[in-house]
């Protein structure tokens, strides 16, 4: 037994380990994060679907004028959501928009405010996506049709912050690649549910994300040239694609282009109040991953099996394997070495810890439940609405 469990421990600690050399050695080529220039800035149209729900929604949207100014910023928001639609009305008022209110206006206020400093800001009203088409994505269609050829078309969530520094690893990107895309880290949540999400996230974004060639993108925060991306048909062609952040990487990919994943975060705050709020998200991240699975080579599929799918099963078999054998050496020195791994991995490409030891534990031991409740439960609950779906591009709301 003890023989098993060292022998355990100490393969979960070598594959965390070469992952971690893996994600260092990405982070140390991709783009650095640097201030870009203003005319650079001037270019990006950040782009943000916008759905309310969240508390923390107008700080954030606020969060990103400041750190983004002389960017142009795009807001678009459901006709029928009466407190999102107050939320950015208040930001454009604030913002010296003069007597233009969103509220009041059945489709766009563009805001250049009162002088040149302030922030561009266009509210356009967006109505309801027919079914079996992305919401999302139906949104940013109109919004690309407005943009001149030589802009950058930035998408950003709404709960998510980027940094002006990481635009320009962004705007880097682009120089190397037909799409840049960032890396999602979170900030401290509230509750004890919030915490697993920002621990599950945290503790693995850098090391799937950075190790491997590109095989999606990071949906919250991506940019692309608009010319190349009217050159793969904008988002026309996929509308009937649930998974926005892999239709839009396959566009790409099958256009002949290219996708440079940089190191330099964006910062999430996503208020997680509930058990069953927590089990919803988790629930539609792992069914997306198992989307994603689906189109992979089985090369592919393996290899991300290994590299993701081994730890938990490792950590679990130490655990339990130590508390029979009431040999805790070996759960010790794992633990120590898992700690001191994703501080290292934390340190270099955040610039500071992000782990908290015991939810990192606990989203760590739950994600096989996860998988495979996403693998068996098709049905989804996304903010507002509820799908059934059967595949990527098959999905129908359920009334």
């Amino acid at each position: 037994m003890s023989h098993w469990l060292r022998g355990a421990a100490a393969g979960y600690l070598a594959l965390q380990a070469g992952k971690t050399v893996a994600a260092l050695r990405a982070a140390s080529r991709a783009p650095a994060a640097v201030e870009p220039a203003d005319e650079d800035v001037a270019r990006v149209v950040v782009v943000q679907p916008i759905l309310s729900g969240d508390p923390g929604l107008e700080d954030a949207l606020r969060d990103n004028l400041l750190s983004l100014a002389g960017a142009r910023f795009v807001w678009l928001v459901d006709e029928d959501d009466a407190e999102g639609r107050r939320v950015v009305d208040r930001i454009v008022r604030s913002n010296g928009s003069g007597d233009m209110s969103a509220a009041d206006l059945p489709l766009t206020v563009r805001s250049n405010g009162s002088g040149d400093s302030a922030p561009r800001i266009e509210v356009r009203l967006c109505p309801p996506a027919p079914d079996g088409v992305n919401p999302k994505l139906a949104k940013l269609q109109p919004a690309l049709e407005d943009c001149a050829d030589d802009e950058v078309f930035l998408v950003l969530d709404d709960d998510t912050r980027l940094p002006r520094t990481s635009l320009g690893a962004l705007l880097g990107g682009l120089d190397r690649a037909t799409l840049a895309t960032g890396l999602p880290a979170y900030l401290p949540g509230r509750t004890p549910w919030a915490r697993l999400v920002e621990q599950f996230v945290d503790n693995n974004a850098a090391l799937t994300y950075l190790p491997m060639a590109p095989v999606t993108i990071n949906g919250m925060c991506w940019a692309m040239r608009v010319a190349d991306l009217r050159a793969v048909g904008g988002f026309t062609p996929i509308l009937r694609n649930l998974t926005d952040d892999l239709a839009v990487a396959g566009a790409v990919q099958r256009g002949g282009g290219t996708i440079c994943q940089t190191a330099s975060p964006q910062w999430i705050t996503t208020t997680v109040d509930s058990p069953g709020h927590y089990v919803r998200l988790l629930h539609r991240w792992m069914l997306f991953a198992d989307l994603l699975l689906r189109r992979q080579p089985l090369g592919t599929v393996a290899a991300i099996s290994v590299l993701h799918g081994t730890h938990p099963p490792l950590l679990w078999a130490v655990l339990v394997g130590s508390a029979r054998a009431r040999r805790p050496g070996p759960l010790v020195a794992l633990l120590g070495g898992r700690w001191l791994l994703l501080q290292v991995v934390h340190r270099r490409v955040y610039g500071r810890s992000l782990h908290a030891p015991l939810p990192s534990l606990v989203s760590e031991l739950v994600q096989p439940a996860h998988l495979g409740h996403g693998a068996v439960q098709r049905t989804i609950r996304w903010r507002t609405r509820i799908y059934r779906v059967r595949a990527d591009d098959d999905f129908s709301p359920v009334r």
